[in-house]
């Protein structure tokens, strides 16, 4: 088991057979929202604190077995109640400018806008309950690449677009052989 520290954050992760091995990849981290700037590196950052206060929680879990499927899990708590909030992985870490964290992550990459949508990509979409929690939970035939998949960003609405609200650095791992 490996675990680590990162500004806020506290990440678990379980190589089953080493990092990018063919027996699989567990993961999972945890951090609370703050503002950027607030500390050298955070892991959560928030631009929107109506939307994901300051202290807002999140964790995100990954599970890809040894053929490549993959199941990402996320929780939160602290959200603003009653709002849905769109949810994907993005390409890279998070920044002080919500654009840091680039593009969506797609499976089969692609300028194509019938490329973007919950088959291609990763979308955790939710509704804050009324005490402003939230989790969604997704699982596809295949995993991520190494290297190109780096956070999970939580955008004003669902779908596809919207503005970013809140980003989560998330080390997000890959299994040779995997689809």
């Amino acid at each position: 088991m490996l675990a680590g520290m990162c500004a806020g954050a506290v990440a678990a992760a379980v190589f089953v057979s080493g990092p990018g091995g063919a027996g699989g990849y567990v993961m999972r981290t945890d951090a609370r929202f703050a503002p950027p700037g607030a500390a050298e590196r955070q892991a959560a950052l928030t631009y929107d604190r109506a939307l994901v206060p300051v202290g807002a929680w999140i964790e995100v879990g990954q599970r890809t077995a040894r053929g490549g499927a993959t199941t990402v899990r996320m929780r939160v708590t602290g959200m603003k109640p009653g709002h849905a909030y769109g949810v994907h992985v993005h390409a890279e870490p998070c920044g002080a400018d919500p654009q840091a964290a680039g593009g969506h992550y797609q499976h089969r990459p692609s300028g194509d806008p019938h490329h973007v949508g919950p088959h291609n990509e990763v979308w955790l979409d939710f509704t804050a309950d009324r005490y402003g929690r939230g989790a969604a939970t997704v699982r596809h035939p295949w995993g991520f690449r190494r290297g190109e998949a780096s956070s999970v960003v939580i955008h004003d609405v669902p779908g596809g677009a919207g503005a970013r609200v809140a980003c989560f650095t998330v080390p997000f791992g890959w299994v040779a052989g995997g689809a």
